[in-house]
């Protein structure tokens, strides 16, 4: 396994972590930073035994956004660039075979926020902070950020996130559906790790087809188009050796 300077990964019983390690910076993200998290998620995604991952934060940050002090004196071509990562770092959560829980131990702002968005689930200290403040810097998010949440929450909700630019708690996100479960301080990545237990022992044939049904490159077709899949895909998993065998089992459990 690589050997990085700004993030950990460990792979153990199924579950891979990634841990954002720039503590002092609260875990800003440089390009360099960027670099190890898609070379890690690459590694995650690659490995046939993992089955969950869980990305969270060391220290008082999950991740406060990218790092401004490298941000701000990039030239026109490196802000592109940065740009065009970040959208792969998100897409490789959001089209990965398995499912993504985001464990927010503190402060998750910008780019932090966008990478929470782009997985399955989000555990969040009662402590967190949640926000794209892009505005106060005269910008506006750039990872899709504004479009994952339009999905999935409305869209006053959206424009009073991005326009006001103030962070919000674990339990507004919760209410707001964003936000899968609100634990203690010390208890995130322990109920982080109850839930990727409870997450490897659903089918991850049927894991692997709800990511790709439910992702947003096929949620925004039709209606028709959606049902259409939805039909092939019930229809292939139902004569996969894996379907066929839970179904006997659940049946000579009932006899």
């Amino acid at each position: 396994m690589a050997k990085y300077d700004h993030i950990g990964l460990t792979i153990s019983d199924q579950v891979a972590i990634l841990n954002f390690d720039r503590p002092d910076q609260l875990n800003a993200m440089n390009r360099r930073m960027m670099d190890e998290i898609i070379d890690a998620l690459e590694t995650i995604t690659q490995d046939p035994d993992v089955r969950v991952g869980i990305i969270t934060g060391k220290g008082r940050a999950f991740m406060a956004g990218a790092d401004i002090k490298e941000y701000a004196g990039q030239t026109p071509q490196q802000f592109d660039a940065f740009r065009e990562k970040g959208l792969q770092l998100y897409q490789l959560i959001e089209e990965a075979d398995i499912p993504f829980i985001a464990a927010v131990n503190g402060f998750a702002l910008g780019g932090g926020f966008e990478i929470a968005l782009s997985c399955d689930f989000i555990v969040a200290a009662a402590t967190a902070a949640m926000g794209l403040p892009e505005i106060h810097l005269g910008l506006i998010p750039g990872g899709g950020g504004a479009y994952r949440l339009f999905q999935k929450i409305g869209l006053n909700r959206v424009k009073e996130m991005l326009m006001l630019g103030q962070p919000y708690s674990a339990e507004e996100m919760q209410r707001w559906g964003i936000v899968f479960k609100v634990a203690g301080e010390e208890q995130v990545m322990s109920d982080a790790l109850q839930l990727a237990e409870k997450l490897k022992r659903r089918s991850a044939s049927s894991l692997r087809t709800l990511k790709k049904m439910l992702s947003p490159r096929q949620t925004e077709k039709s209606f028709k188009e959606q049902m259409m899949q939805e039909g092939k895909s019930v229809l292939g998993l139902f004569y996969n050796e894996e379907a066929q065998q839970l179904i006997k089992a659940f049946m000579d459990k009932n006899k």
